[in-house]
């Protein structure tokens, strides 16, 4: 992946506090493992041929471990530091960080060397399709024999995320939502007071003011939502929309809170050209065009993670919660627990080594050191009583909104198709958002895709 974009001219310029970031959203789940050939992707070196063998490591020196994720910029260097810090914490396990483009590689990549059998010992990746099918290494047996797991301090719903059929397969490295930041400057320029921008609708009107046009074409945009289905699904959430019926077996994704919402979005980004979107490029390369408009003055505001706050100057910018909707209420987006799991074709020595370096990243100090540097949830209640972080909190007020909003927030989506609806949405929003095709239209074939998977596996 290209990384030179987290190097902009406007990091250097202003020498942010916090460097560098990501975001994200959550990584869709991908197809059965059975789909996969027998060939391990070769890669670029860091993926699967680099994998850990799953053998035992000699019992005269520490256990090496390999574990993989797709983080750069700051959290990237975030992640190595901790890396760094467990490793000189004890000589019993040896981590070697292996770094993947994205989320999405680093399951693509997982896929492969499950196939392989060349697995890494952890990997910073959650399938639960997968770990039904056994390709996941169930935790409960090391979580019991350890005396200072203390599963009560943990936020509960991010470690219920992390279980599959009542097991805990996988652990919350940390939590994330996405919020809102814009430009104070821009705001108060056109007599907008942030505090009023509670509804899409109020949203859109200050958008539509402060959105800049020349000979048609838009120079300054009011706001940029970021690509992907996942802000869209968000509004549509809290409209009162749900995905499937209560009793799971009909896709609800053609209905009228479904259709009315994103079709406001393709018209504000095609016809009102009041909204922009970036897309496409490597890895996380559209994100940050996206937070570029914004530190460069090109648009007034848009719609990230919350672990963006690390690429942010928030002397430019400030945040705020995601809108709800005129008569309806504040909203539901999706809070969701960023998760790791251990390969189940990792060797027992590896697999106990795997747990100990996970459960080091969410020790209290450690998980509340994460969130004030990149701006994700601590995974820990513990953490909010950690006096680094509630000094910190009190300097940067931001840092508490994703956890204002995570307390109103909506579960995320567990795809029982193993992630053909979410791959059928992913399709349709870029209809939506790139293709100009009408919301009704790409939701419903969406839907008549996605409702045939379903149907198969009910």
């Amino acid at each position: 992946m290209n990384w030179s974009l987290a190097s902009t001219a406007w990091r250097k310029k202003w020498k942010l506090r916090w460097k560098g970031g990501m975001s994200l959203v959550l990584a869709a789940s991908f197809a059965l493992i059975t789909a996969c050939g027998s060939t391990a992707d070769s890669g670029s070196g860091t993926g699967s041929d680099a994998a850990a063998s799953g053998t035992d490591s000699s019992s005269s020196g520490p256990v090496e471990i390999e574990f993989w994720y797709g983080l750069g910029g700051n959290l990237g260097d975030n992640m190595k530091k901790t890396i760094d810090a467990f490793n000189a914490s004890q000589n019993e396990v040896v981590v070697k960080g292996i770094v993947q483009a994205d989320y999405t590689e680093t399951e693509q990549k997982l896929q492969a060397a499950i196939a392989s059998k060349k697995v890494p010992a952890a990997v910073l990746s959650a399938n639960m399709n997968w770990a039904r099918k056994g390709y996941y290494a169930s935790m409960d047996e090391m979580i019991a024999a350890d005396q200072d797991f203390n599963k009560e301090d943990y936020v509960q719903t991010f470690l219920d995320q992390g279980k599959v059929d009542g097991k805990q397969y996988f652990l919350p490295m940390y939590g994330t939502t996405q919020v809102m930041y814009y430009r104070m400057d821009t705001l108060k320029e056109n007599g907008i007071d942030p505090a009023s921008l509670t509804t899409w609708e109020a949203l859109a009107e200050a958008a539509a003011k402060m959105t800049k046009q020349e000979n048609g074409k838009t120079t300054f945009y009011g706001w940029e939502p970021m690509w992907g289905n996942e802000n869209m699904v968000d509004a549509v959430l809290g409209k009162g929309g749900q995905i499937l019926s209560d009793d799971g077996k009909t896709l609800m994704i053609d209905s009228p809170e479904w259709v009315e919402t994103w079709e406001l979005f393709r018209k504000w980004i095609h016809d009102d050209k009041i909204m922009g979107i970036h897309f496409g490029g490597q890895g996380w390369e559209y994100w940050y065009k996206t937070i570029d408009d914004v530190m460069k003055n090109k648009a007034a505001g848009y719609t990230g993670s919350s672990g963006d706050q690390g690429d942010l100057d928030f002397s430019i910018v400030a945040a705020m919660e995601q809108p709800g909707w005129e008569g309806v209420g504040q909203g539901k987006p999706v809070a969701s627990a960023i998760m790791a799991g251990i390969p189940a074709a990792a060797s027992p020595e590896q697999q106990q080594a795997a747990y100990q370096w996970l459960t080091y990243f969410s020790e209290t100090a450690n998980t509340a050191a994460w969130s004030m540097n990149t701006g994700y949830i601590a995974v820990r209640q513990s953490a909010q009583e950690d006096p680094d972080f509630k000094a910190f909190s009190e300097e940067n007020p931001q840092i508490k909104v994703p956890l204002q909003q995570a307390a109103h927030a909506s579960a995320p989506f567990q795809d029982p198709t193993g992630g053909k609806i979410n791959e059928a949405l992913k399709d349709a929003a870029d209809q939506v958002q790139i293709n100009n095709m009408p919301a009704e239209q790409a939701l419903k074939e969406a839907k008549e895709k996605a409702q045939k998977e379903l149907d198969r596996v009910k």
